[in-house]
């Protein structure tokens, strides 16, 4: 690819010198306005001589409009971000505030264009406009907050029409950001007629460098601010660091400006030469922003399924094409003043633009290959991470660039045409704003009409034909008829080949491949749907007997075909989402559920026959349609009069219903995906609240796998802020369920014998037949948990400071983890409800067990075995339960002193895992055994029987006396398990003082010891 874009400049160098062609020309654009004699009434005025200032001014204007691209692009995704927090995700929203951002660009720029006919100085016009500017963005985080927070709080809660809520934050919204766009846009065209002004003589090197400044610009601002500043200051601190880049602009402009002599503008030429070349020109500009933004919108599709859809990497994807058109106006600089015609070189631009577009669906397919091979030959740590964004920038530059390059030339060219046709200084501000208009409609049909209806292949086949037809059109009005003929030619080839190909690989868009490295060549996987939605593209897949949907790649849900076969892993988390909440509030009549997956969650909450009404939030419809794939999981939510499902963002849809519920469930997708960390946020918990019923619960869905342990305390330090009580319960080893309730004490989980039949089979599906099966997956509750969060000494995650989406990204590719579960299985009792050791007492098996349910069902076989003095034969869960037991139970081996060290080894391994499980009365008979054998004779032997003890009994008192006397013992795995059992009793105590000191004396790395001093350090505060 990079040889064919080396080719196209070469093909329009050779337009620089060549003759224009002779003869009647019947094209409206190459005009009378090029053939016109200097005394026609409507040939524009001759150019006057260069002014003396000097050229390095014009320079120093360049680098300073690159510092306004660079703040321009901080605000419009600052901005943005804003707008989405208040007006949600949905499609529709994001298109509005698109809409609403560049439309104001779009006018800002076309009124300005009138007005710089009656502008003496447009320089010291942009100084004043950059310092209002400036003072909107020193103030905007302070009125977003002022006007949103008054509008939510005290004028939304007294009203019941949606579409009024709707009407009144969509206004809201509009006084927001309409002032400032409606000032950006005024900027590109008052600073180029300053320059064109000053220097006459080259306007069309002037208009590209231009055009390249700015967007040069915008490249280091995306980067800049989606990798430094926001994560160093948020998004307050970098609204500000934009409003103080606008005055030095201001500032700096203004001395300058003092320096030049500008002459006056340039005149217009009469009304009705102007309609001869104006008006096609810019529907051309209008037709090439609009199939510019198609490409943009797919190709950030596309490539969010190689690269991931991280924040990061859509900031890496738009920086990249915003390279390109940066790059193809840097190639114009130098030529564009000495082409002959313009208009056939932009024609030859629209067509390599039209081709290599096509060319982008060809090697789609091998950029999974491509990440594939990459990924297998890095490491998943933080240097790799560096490596992966460079690769990603790669491969976005490599699917993007060449046509984006030549897509940079085309707003030079057509402002140069029109400029030295008579059309002014204005016909910039025109071309700016059809163009901008043109994006709009770009979005606008992509996102509504080309992705959900065409799909992704043909979306970028409708703007290369959009493409390829103004290149027709152009290369008509020349006679260069070669050319005119190749085009229709290649035209019509390409998009039959393109056509014709073989359709997008499937297989390999689910694969996931920017997580693991791992592409499915052999096609296991069989697609039954795949549908490019608005917001994501979706596929539903089977692989054997399991049946799975992705959305952009990544799994969201999966459950087992075969009733036979063991669940998924994530049916037990779907079970547990949607059963949970009724075991604690069996009573409740109102649901609603954030986020529809498999439908899994939403179809156990149905099975509650007390439940009168379940909303079901989707923002992707695509969703939907796959989730009735999944048959009998889903049922219920497609059968059930009381379900309905509502296509919308979460906040919108809150903010515009006023609700409330005795349950809601979230459970999006995982934090790194982009905008999904804002339903984890400070602020969102605090409004969802509104939205409980007294005694309401929230019920949270966390994934503890590719996400830091910083980030997690990040979410729980959110959480616990407005939620007075919260109980976690881990479904398995990388999946969290939160109860939480903002106005007291979380109830006690209720009996399974009074729920109803439906939820207690979905329940024995995945191994839990009671509430001691829940009990053993309960990690503990705020009172117990949260000082360990606050460990961290972390923000908590907000939708202004969004700690969590900056860490995501790398924490996604680390393979970063947090090991909070392994609470469950810390060597001794935790608090919570096993403190007393409640012991598993059915058969059930989970799919991905919980070691704390594996310890609980090894503890009751291992106490019966020794209870029995070695007679009974239990069964054998692990080689390593069975190697432990023949070790405790054979005398022989206490001959020596290596053979007891050996032993009293294998014992503290016994207190560690099986003790926590076992109850005291449980416990006893085991002990009693283990008190008969030789190798209890050696005096630490008898005082480590004595700690297991009073480990059993749950006596902090005993534990302390009896661990001090082992805290330096010679067999090392006696000595931590004592020192421990003393820090433990401490902190059972209460003694937080002593507790710190001996955290501090004895450090340890298990989750235990962190939980520990969090407690103790919070004691101290």
């Amino acid at each position: 690819m990079n040889t064919t874009l080396n080719a196209v400049p070469s093909f329009l160098d050779a337009t620089l010198h060549s003759s224009r062609p002779t003869g009647d020309h019947p094209s409206f654009l190459v005009s009378d306005a090029m053939s016109h004699s200097p005394n026609s009434v409507d040939s524009p005025p001759a150019p006057p001589l260069e002014t003396d200032n000097p050229k390095y001014w014009r320079t120093v204007l360049f680098a300073l409009f690159a510092l306004s691209g660079f703040s321009g692009l901080i605000y419009e995704s600052v901005w943005s971000n804003y707008l989405k927090l208040f007006l949600g995700h949905a499609a529709y929203a994001q298109t509005l505030v698109l809409a609403l951002f560049m439309g104001g660009m779009a006018l800002g720029a076309w009124l300005s264009g009138y007005a710089l006919k009656r502008i003496k100085n447009p320089l010291m016009t942009y100084v004043f406009i950059e310092l209002i500017i400036g003072c909107f963005g020193l103030s905007f985080h302070f009125m977003f907050q002022t006007t949103s927070n008054f509008l939510l709080n005290s004028v939304l809660p007294g009203i019941e029409s949606p579409w009024l809520i709707e009407t009144l934050r969509w206004l809201l919204a509009s006084c927001l950001i309409l002032p400032q766009t409606l000032l950006l846009g005024a900027t590109f065209p008052l600073i180029s007629a300053g320059i064109l002004r000053a220097y006459p003589n080259t306007p069309g090197a002037s208009i590209s460098m231009l055009y390249f400044s700015n967007s040069i610009g915008a490249v280091a601002g995306v980067l800049v601010a989606g990798f430094v500043l926001v994560k160093l200051v948020g998004l307050p601190g970098t609204t500000l660091t934009a409003g103080l880049i606008n005055f030095l602009l201001a500032f700096l402009v203004f001395a300058i400006n003092k320096q030049l002599q500008l002459r006056q503008a340039v005149k217009e030429q009469s009304a009705s030469s102007k309609i001869q070349h104006l008006r096609p020109m810019l529907i051309i500009a209008l037709i090439t922003g609009l199939s510019s933004f198609i490409y943009e919108i797919s190709w950030i599709r596309m490539l969010s399924m190689v690269l991931g859809s991280t924040t990061h990497s859509f900031e890496l994807m738009l920086s990249s094409f915003i390279l390109g058109l940066a790059l193809g106006g840097l190639w114009l600089n130098k030529r564009i003043d000495r082409f002959q015609n313009p208009i056939f070189t932009l024609g030859l631009v629209q067509l390599w633009m039209g081709l290599l577009a096509l060319l982008t669906l060809l090697w789609y397919n091998t950029s999974f290959e491509f990440s594939h091979f990459f990924l297998n030959t890095i490491k998943f740590n933080n240097n790799g991470y560096l490596l992966y964004n460079l690769f990603s920038y790669l491969q976005a530059s490599l699917l993007m660039l060449p046509v984006t390059f030549l897509a940079g030339m085309t707003l030079p060219l057509i402002s140069y045409v029109l400029y030295k046709n008579g059309g002014g200084e204005t016909a910039i501000s025109k071309v700016y704003a059809f163009n901008t208009l043109g994006a709009i409609l770009g979005v606008a049909l992509a996102a509504f009409v080309l992705l959900p209806y065409l799909g992704l292949k043909l979306s970028v086949i409708t703007g290369a034909c959009l493409d390829l037809l103004l290149a027709l059109f152009l290369l008509s009005q020349t006679e260069y008829k070669k050319w005119r003929n190749a085009a229709v030619g290649l035209s019509v080839a390409g998009v039959l080949m393109l056509t014709l190909a073989p359709p997008f690989d499937t297989s390999y868009m689910a694969s996931g491949v920017f997580r693991r490295g791992v592409l499915d060549f052999e096609h296991t996987r069989k697609s039954l749907m795949h549908q490019d939605g608005k917001t994501a593209s979706v596929t539903v897949f089977s692989v054997g007997t399991q049946l799975l949907i992705a959305t952009n790649g990544k799994v969201d849900a999966s459950i087992s075909l075969d009733p036979k076969a063991s669940p998924t892993g994530d049916e037990d988390t779907m079970t547990m989402l949607g059963g949970l909440p009724l075991v604690a509030h069996p009573d409740a009549k109102t649901a609603a559920v954030i986020g529809i997956g498999a439908g899994a969650s939403a179809n156990i909450l149905l099975h509650s026959k007390r439940l009168q009404n379940l909303d079901v939030i989707e923002i992707e419809s695509a969703m939907v349609k796959g989730a009735k794939f999944f048959g009998e999981t889903s049922r219920l939510l497609f059968t059930d009069p009381r379900s309905k499902i509502h296509i919308d963002d979460a906040k919108s849809f809150f903010s515009s219903h006023q609700k409330k519920y005795d349950i809601i469930v979230s459970e999006p997708s995982d934090s790194w995906v982009s905008g999904v960390a804002n339903l984890f946020t400070d602020e969102f918990y605090q409004r969802i609240t509104k939205h409980l019923q007294p005694r309401g619960l929230l019920v949270q869905w966390l994934h503890l796998y590719e996400v830091s342990p910083a980030a997690v305390s990040s979410i729980f330090t959110a959480l616990g802020k407005h939620f007075q009580d919260y109980r976690v319960y881990a479904s398995n080893s990388g999946n969290l369920i939160i109860l939480a309730q903002a106005d007291g004490k979380i109830p006690s989980l209720s009996e399974f014998n009074l729920l109803d039949d439906g939820l207690k089979q979905a329940f024995a599906r995945v191994g839990i037949q009671s509430s001691a099966d829940l009990h053993l997956q309960e990690l503990g509750g705020k009172s117990l948990l949260h000082p360990y969060f606050l460990l961290e000494n972390v923000p908590a995650n907000s939708d202004f400071f969004p700690y969590v989406d900056q860490q995501a990204s790398r924490a996604r590719f680390t393979k970063s983890n947090s090991t909070i579960t392994q609470l469950k299985t810390a060597m001794l009792p935790m608090p919570g409800a096993n403190f007393h050791g409640q012991v598993k007492s059915s058969n059930g098996q989970m799919p991905q067990p919980l070691m704390s349910r594996l310890n609980a069902q090894s503890a009751h076989t291992m106490m019966q075995f020794l209870a029995s003095q070695g007679e009974t034969t239990p069964p054998t869960h692990t080689p390593e339960m069975h190697r432990l037991r023949i070790d405790l139970i054979q005398k022989q081996r206490c001959q020596d002193s290596i053979a007891r060290e050996f032993w009293t080894k294998q014992l503290t391994i016994f207190a560690a895992n099986f003790l926590p499980f076992s109850t005291k009365d449980e416990a006893a008979p085991a002990l009693h055994t283990l008190q008969g054998l030789a190798c209890t004779n050696a005096a630490n032997t008898q005082a480590m029987l004595r700690l297991m003890a009073a480990v059993s009994a749950r006596n902090p008192q005993e534990i302390e006396k009896n661990a001090l006397p082992l805290l330096k013992d010679e067999n090392a795995q006696a000595a931590e398990y004592a020192r421990l059992s003393w820090q433990y009793a401490l902190f059972l105590q209460g003694r937080k003082q002593e507790l710190a000191a001996a955290l501090y004396k004895y450090p340890h790395d298990g989750q235990l010891w962190r939980l520990m001093l969090g407690h103790a350090q919070v004691g101290r505060q």
